[in-house]
């Protein structure tokens, strides 16, 4: 539109053509749109077809070379999508110019003004002079000045078209400023999206691509972003995406993955297909960081990429992915908007978006849909892993380097997500009625406690599970909003953190320990130095046991750290059957292995199970174990 220094006119801005750079979209979203369904098309047809049919380094390398087609593809689809966008926001917001341009003129116009060329407005003579009565001249206004009007003497009024004319003039001036500025941002922006030259795209590629996608969706602001509905519930977000065109649709997910991937109240095949995209935007955004945040959380991206390109059984659905704070994940194991059975599990301490979560807390998932399989083999199940918010870390050089574990912060923050997401669950399930399960570990168990303690508790949900818990925040299980009869309890008896003091035993332990230590000190100072090493530590162990003792005096048996121990007759839960696990310093486990294996048929077959039944809604075949 402006070359080297030429000078975009009013002229210009008027007859501009939206139509054609709306057709230019158009074409590119058709190629964006053909990439789309040929990268679907190896996915789910070609790939599956060869890993059914075909084995050997001859297939493998087949199934090598689809998988670099289809990534090549999906750059394509992405940077197409990206294109058709900024033209479509280019037309949208010259438009927007355009009407204000054409406002100008049409109040000019009505006026009888003349309009020139280069802005300025010509007025005709109005009014009259004070002393003479005669007409006061016309004159001419152009940008920054006001021409004829004179200095205000009492004695001559101004010609009443000159405050109009120049109204009219920098209107007319400000709507072409607007447009020459938006003209050049939107060059600069299509200027930078090309791909290197080849058939293959390398990882540097996609952190381009992401610089793209953020700069597109800057420019965008306006044209699509405010139109998403942050503010309404699930079901009324359910029906705006329902009531967009196609087109509308696939602008917001080639230009916004990142918000249509994680709004609650999108279809799950939705926001599947955005946080798929999303994730490799994603992956190039941290390859361009350094740092160990970023090489940790770029770890986890992989890995969960990897075994979503494995294509294995039952099928992976991306809900969410997020590099804020620890990490965003929440990926389901099965469709959970066509699926009888749902459940959602919250993991708990030091999980953040890293490898070993992508491994192992994945993982859990998917045993859980599998064992749903096996005992309900005629209704389609959907496990679902939620990372949606910062889970307590510690470390085993500091492990009481971060207090939040200490305290409820961060669970309260996660029961409020917990509680959205489920929401978009409900309101996006085809058949109306699944059985709903919340599952929560460790601190997870906390999390998902304080959301079914709020008001009408978890949306949808009809059985709470709780696993290695060290409390929920409630006294009962009566206040988990689904009835005692629908919460079950798993804690196996070397399960330490099922056993974590109560907050008054644990501040006698310490008080006791410091008091106690100090004392031994003073007192094994009369043997020399090593007596007050060794009276320090005797007086130390017997401070603290002490301490804990008078503490424990005052409490009640059933009190752990967070309320009532779930696992307790007090707390009035169903508790299941689990192994006792390894003990706390058994040789060849690690010290808290107990704790990690609810979830895993190979070590702990009975809990694995008794969990399937209850997602299926076969609770009543559980075993069960007497509370404690």
């Amino acid at each position: 539109m402006m070359a080297g220094t030429s000078r975009l006119t009013w002229a210009q801005l008027r007859d501009l053509n939206c139509a054609e750079l709306e057709g230019a979209a158009d074409g590119w979203g058709k190629a964006s749109n053909r990439a789309d369904a040929g990268r679907d098309r190896i996915e789910k047809q070609l790939l599956n077809g060869l890993r059914e049919t075909q084995q050997g380094a001859a297939a493998d390398a087949a199934v090598g070379r689809l998988r670099q087609l289809g990534r090549n593809l999906q750059y394509v689809y992405t940077e197409c999508g990206l294109v058709r966008t900024a033209l479509n926001s280019l037309a949208h917001e010259m438009k927007a110019q355009q009407r204000a341009l054409r406002d100008a003129l049409d109040d000019a116009a009505a006026l009888r003004f003349t309009v020139h060329a280069d802005g300025s407005v010509t007025y005709p003579e109005a009014g009259e002079g004070l002393v003479d009565g005669k007409p006061l001249a016309g004159g001419t206004a152009s940008v920054g000045t006001a021409p004829g009007m004179l200095p205000p003497s009492g004695l001559v009024a101004p010609n009443p078209n000159t405050a109009k004319a120049q109204d009219i003039a920098d209107r007319v001036a400000k709507a072409v400023r607007t447009a020459a500025e938006i003209d050049w941002r939107f060059a600069r922006i299509l200027r930078k999206l090309k791909a290197e030259e080849g058939l293959t795209v390398p990882d540097r590629t996609w952190t381009d691509a992401a610089g793209d996608a953020a700069a597109v969706r800057a420019a965008a602001r306006g044209y699509l972003k405010s139109g998403i509905p942050y503010e309404a519930g699930p079901a009324a977000r359910r029906e705006w995406w329902a009531g967009l065109t196609d087109e509308q649709r696939e602008e917001y997910l080639a230009v916004y993955p990142d918000l249509i991937g994680n709004l609650d109240g999108i279809p799950a095949l939705i926001r599947d297909t955005a946080n798929r995209d999303n994730l490799q935007l994603l992956i190039g955004k941290l390859e361009g960081q350094d740092g160990d945040r970023a090489e940790t959380q770029l770890a986890g991206l992989r890995e969960i990429d990897r075994q979503l390109q494995a294509g294995r059984q039952p099928p992976m659905y991306l809900l969410g992915i997020g590099d804020e704070g620890n990490g965003r994940a929440i990926v389901s194991y099965g469709n959970p908007d066509t699926a009888r059975n749902v459940s959602a599990y919250v993991p708990g301490l030091n999980t953040s978006l890293d490898a070993d979560f992508a491994r192992n807390d994945l993982k859990r998932a998917r045993d859980t849909a599998i064992g749903a399989k096996e005992m309900d083999p005629n209704s389609a199940t959907a496990s679902i892993v939620w990372l949606g918010y910062d889970a307590p870390q510690t470390s085993a050089d500091d492990p009481m380097g971060n207090l939040d574990v200490m305290g409820e912060s961060n669970a309260r923050v996660g029961a409020n997500s917990y509680n959205k997401f489920m929401a978009g669950v409900a309101a996006t399930h085809e058949n109306g009625n699944p059985h709903v399960t919340a599952i929560g570990h460790s601190y997870g168990s906390l999390t998902v406690g304080l959301a079914a303690q709020h008001r009408g508790g978890i949306p949808g949900v009809d059985d709470v599970v709780l696993v290695g818990s060290p409390g929920t925040g409630a006294s009962s299980a009566k206040e988990l909003g689904v009835g005692k009869e629908h919460v079950f309890v798993g804690a196996a008896e070397n399960d330490p953190v099922t056993k974590l003091p109560n907050s008054r035993e644990a501040s006698g332990l310490g008080a006791g320990a410091a008091g106690g230590a100090s004392a031994g000190f003073a007192l094994g100072m009369s043997a020399g130095p090593l007596g007050a090493v060794v009276g320090g530590a005797v007086g130390g162990v017997a401070g603290g046991a002490a301490g804990y003792a008078a503490q424990d005096a005052q409490s009640e048996e059933s009190d752990v750290w967070f309320g009532t121990d779930p696992a307790h007759r007090d707390f009035g839960a169903n508790r299941f059957a689990v192994s006792d696990g390894p003990r706390l310093l058994e040789q060849g486990h690690s010290p808290t292995e107990a704790h990690s294996n609810y979830f895993d048929p190979a070590k702990d077959q009975m809990s694995a199970d008794n969990i399937a039944r209850i997602v299926t809604g076969k609770s009543g075949e559980i075993e069960r174990e007497r509370p404690r």
